[in-house]
């Protein structure tokens, strides 16, 4: 039986003078980069332009990180908001929302979607949105797994035999904590490989807006119960019922919920292939 596990990983994989590579940043990376190549299969084994998927990665990049640095000064810290917006965009970038990222993500892909709507390609926002929930779902078990590598986003303490003490964070040094992170990075691996098979299953097939309703109601469930688990991000949320990760977790799941009912209630009517005309003789 383990004897609770000593987390002592430096954040840091190497430096050259200032500049620093840390693993959440590569991390961070290889979840677009690897979603990339499975946006590129899809749009082959679909019949799409695959050269959209580098216009589909720059929308991404911008929409996640814009949304989860703008949610998480308007969550949780909105008074640094207010008085420095410029906080946002200007480094070191502390503080990523998932919740920001999603809303982000949203808005992001329907603008994506307008603009091809125009061209006919038939990338419309619940199909964009279905495929790329595979490659979100993926990229959030990298990002929690950077987490982890940073000792951060901790759990509250506990004896579970699998608890981790983060020796190089002073804040919760040498007390037994659930790994809070590597539980939500597991979540999102779990629900990426359930998505990619659903989607391998059905492809063009696929109802508008199952994956997109699997997917917000599988991680944003998940995240409202793993909030027991963690400790409070900021001071605030001490003194609330429900924290704020859980506050935003109810109306994602809700959202999924809409979703899931809608695509079976719309489901996707292929066209039939036209049979040859006989030739009359």
């Amino acid at each position: 039986m383990l004897q609770y596990v000593i987390w002592d990983v430096d954040p840091e994989i190497f430096h050259i003078g200032s500049f620093s590579v840390r693993w959440y940043g590569l991390l961070f990376a290889l979840g677009f980069l690897i979603g990339m190549q499975i946006m590129t299969h899809i749009f082959k084994k679909e019949n799409k332009p695959v050269a959209d998927t580098d216009s589909l990665l720059i929308y991404m990049v911008v929409a996640t990180i814009l949304g989860a640095r703008l949610g998480h000064f308007l969550f949780y810290e909105p008074d640094v908001l207010f008085k420095n917006p410029l906080e946002v965009i200007l480094p070191p970038y502390r503080g990523l929302a998932s919740h920001g990222a999603t809303v982000g993500i949203l808005i992001g892909l329907w603008l994506y979607s307008r603009r091809q709507s125009s061209r006919a390609t038939g990338q419309t926002f619940l199909w964009v949105t279905d495929r790329i929930t595979i490659t979100v779902a993926l990229a959030g078990a990298c990002i929690r797994f950077g987490n982890l590598m940073n000792s951060e986003i901790v759990g509250r303490p506990t004896d579970v035999p699998w608890a981790f003490v983060f020796i190089n964070n002073p804040e919760y040094e040498k007390i037994p904590r659930h790994p809070a992170q590597l539980y939500e990075s597991l979540s999102c691996l779990v629900v990426f490989v359930l998505l990619l098979w659903f989607w391998n299953r059905y492809k063009e097939r696929t109802p508008r807006g199952s994956m997109l309703g699997i997917f917000l109601i599988w991680i944003f469930t998940l995240r409202f119960l793993y909030e027991y688990l963690k400790e409070n991000q900021v001071a605030f949320e001490n003194n609330m019922a429900l924290n704020m990760g859980q506050i935003l977790s109810i109306p994602a799941v809700l959202l999924g919920v809409y979703f899931l009912i809608r695509s079976y209630q719309n489901p996707v009517v292929l066209p039939s292939p036209e049979r040859p005309k006989k030739v009359r003789s």
